[in-house]
């Protein structure tokens, strides 16, 4: 009896420590952070409920009071600016993560090993997120401006709302071509389907992306432990397998 009452008072304990997290993710990173997420979930008991969009949406919606408890940004702008004017935890801010960004074609052996496609009349369409809001958006008006095609390919845009759309519309075919988040067409060294070419960092700004501890969070500790994991050497191994550097 005293070992039944005992057992209930622990799991009393633990559902009442267990916490749920809303995260706003960057969309390039929703797929490592779903797989984080199982392994988190089951060591801390806590749950991750995400939400995924443009860096540049998630900043709008915070400002506007929206109820997150961290943010996972494509850059380092934005968390550093949110820090600055209060809405972020002073001193939680960190880099998780190093984007790359690939040019990619669902088509096997569209894409050639230095993008020289982009040179040719063979596509129509060229997605893209928008650089608005999205730093891998902008990262690709770089990379062609740069290679000196950014007035002869503007006609054949087309922007997506973030990464997720701008890989919709080249998965579906209504794009040949996308500037998206290797991330987003990467596991385990490869791009696993289509073809692509990884865009060498000289041709845009690193993009490193900031994690930050909203101020609704501050003293919370699921959302604290979060943070803390991805630091950690299993969430690290992780995001190196989607092809980031760290």
């Amino acid at each position: 009896m005293h070992a039944g009452v005992l057992a209930l008072v622990l799991l009393s304990t633990a559902a009442a420590q267990a916490a749920e997290i809303k995260v706003a993710v960057s969309a390039n990173f929703a797929a490592p952070l779903r797989k984080i997420g199982v392994d988190f979930e089951k060591e801390s008991g806590h749950r991750i409920v995400a939400s995924v969009g443009s860096t540049g949406m998630f900043y709008a919606q915070i400002k506007a009071g929206a109820p997150f408890d961290a943010l996972l940004a494509a850059d380092d702008e934005t968390p550093a600016r949110l820090e600055k004017e209060g809405a972020g935890v002073a001193g939680s801010r960190f880099t998780y993560a190093i984007g790359k960004l690939v040019l990619w074609s669902r088509t096997p052996g569209f894409v050639d090993d230095r993008g020289e496609v982009l040179r040719t009349k063979a596509f129509s369409h060229l997605a893209l997120a928008d650089p608005r809001l999205a730093p891998y958006g902008a990262a690709s008006l770089q990379v062609l401006k740069a290679l000196g095609l950014l007035e002869t390919l503007q006609p054949r845009f087309v922007t997506a709302a973030n990464n997720t759309q701008a890989y919709q519309f080249v998965a579906s075919g209504n794009a040949e071509l996308g500037f998206l988040a290797l991330s987003q067409v990467y596991q385990d060294g490869r791009i696993t389907e289509g073809s692509g070419w990884i865009v060498p960092q000289e041709f845009y700004s690193p993009l490193r992306q900031d994690a930050v501890l909203l101020a609704r969070a501050r003293g919370k500790p699921a959302a604290e432990a979060l943070l803390k994991y991805l630091r950690g050497d299993k969430a690290r191994a992780i995001i190196r397998s989607y092809g980031y550097g760290l």
